[in-house]
């Protein structure tokens, strides 16, 4: 399988009837969810849990996605998505890029890049990011691959 980007964070899909729409293939909105789930595992991997985030009274939280959805996804379909988070600021915003690839056939059904902001939780406001975020969120951070000329 070909990745964006070396080291990613994968996690498995199977399409099954509920993600599917009226056009007969997977919701565009069921994607949004898949990538949520995708960048929520991670973090948990990286040690940074709904718990600590409690505990830190700080979030990461959505800002912006920006999705190419190039080619559907049907029921039954087995897929992979890979995150990895290619930039941070240290202070409020970070970055992740995700992949969703089709195994069986190698398509990528979708390129995405999400910006999140680390807030309050118990105000809901920007905030700047703990020393534990900065650490567990900076351990995974990558480099982009530079564009092929």
């Amino acid at each position: 399988m070909i990745w964006d980007q070396a080291e990613g964070y994968v996690i498995d899909i199977e399409v099954d009837a509920s993600h599917i729409d009226e056009l007969g293939h997977a919701n565009n909105a069921v994607y949004v969810t898949w990538l949520e789930s995708c960048a929520w595992r991670h973090s948990q991997s990286l040690g940074l849990g709904l718990a600590d985030y409690r505990r830190l009274d700080r979030a990461m939280a959505v800002l912006r996605h920006e999705i190419d959805y190039l080619a559907a996804a049907y029921e039954g379909d087995r897929l992979q998505l890979a995150t990895w988070i290619v930039d941070s600021d240290q202070r409020l915003k970070m970055k992740r890029n995700f992949q969703l690839v089709r195994p069986a056939d190698g398509a990528t059904l979708l390129r995405g890049q999400t910006t999140f902001v680390c807030i309050q939780l118990s105000s809901g406001k920007p905030k700047r990011m703990p020393s534990e975020f900065v650490e567990g969120y900076g351990k995974a951070l990558v480099q982009p691959y530079p564009l092929e000329l």
